[in-house]
């Protein structure tokens, strides 16, 4: 079966600024005093990395933070441009990495559907279709017809979650986007990401909740310091990853114990 994501040799450098000038005195001052001139450092937040999904996988990242997860994500979602390699996505996507940030503030709810929606890729005839639905998802009926900038954060979130479930799209990109909100509603998100699996559509997540991999990932990969220095079963990944994290504590043991806190509250399972 061909991938439906495929990343090749993939890199993406960030430049780093210290003693950045602004200023026109800043300038002045930088040719009288040296140690005042403006460095640049090079930082790559991903480095020769090389990976599949294929159709109907479930497939996972993990890492640390400042893994270059999210930058991958990014990636992969149109946001970055990469340094150089390259990355071939066959399908419509739904990026869950920010739900919410492409929202215009001053137009309504229901405005903002069909924008968010057309970033997406959707035309207004198939926005219309599934709008009634958005809105039912998202339990917004009272303030669908208000600015968005009267949301709360809470309220954005379910927004631009409702918009990216009812859609359909081919490949779901997730970034712990279900770490904030209220319980009901990430429970009612994560049986709704359930049904959409079974269905056959293709998840890529990021998460640091490591029980939540190794119980619904196919397949992951375990990121350090932006490479991605292993590729495999869900569970094999996690148990490096464990094992990584216990050598840095200093545990003398193969694998680190489940934690109660990375217990999800809802598995893909679809039950509560």
């Amino acid at each position: 079966m061909a991938p439906v994501i495929e990343c090749q040799n993939l890199n993406k450098s960030f430049v780093l600024r210290s003693n950045r000038q602004s200023l026109l005195k800043d300038r002045v001052l930088s040719m009288i005093r040296p140690q005042l001139r403006e460095e640049r450092q090079t930082f790559w937040a991903l480095k020769d990395v090389d990976f599949h999904v294929e159709q109907g996988e479930t497939f996972g990242i993990i890492g640390p933070n400042g893994a270059g997860k999210t930058t991958l994500l990014r990636i992969i979602a149109g946001v970055f441009e990469p340094t150089s390699g390259s990355v071939r996505v066959v399908g419509r996507l739904a990026p869950l990495l920010a739900l919410g940030v492409g929202f215009h503030p001053e137009l309504t709810g229901r405005e903002n559907i069909y924008l968010n929606a057309a970033l997406f890729g959707f035309t207004t005839r198939e926005i219309r279709a599934v709008e009634s639905a958005i809105v039912e998802f998202s339990e917004l009926e009272r303030f669908i017809d208000l600015p968005t900038k009267n949301y709360s954060s809470g309220m954005q979130l379910r927004l631009g979650m409702s918009i990216a479930l009812e859609v359909k799209p081919d490949i779901f990109l997730v970034d712990e986007v279900l770490a904030v909100g209220d319980e009901h509603f990430r429970i009612k998100c994560l049986q709704r990401l359930a049904e959409e699996r079974r269905s056959g559509r293709t998840f890529l997540v990021a998460s640091h909740n490591l029980q939540f991999i190794e119980e619904t990932c196919d397949r992951a990969a375990l990121f350090i310091e932006g490479q991605a220095v292993f590729v495999g079963r869900g569970p094999n990944a996690v148990r490096r990853y464990r094992r990584r994290l216990a050598k840095m504590a200093g545990v003398l043991v193969p694998d680190l114990p489940q934690v109660g806190a990375l217990r999800s509250s809802a598995s893909w399972t679809g039950v509560p």
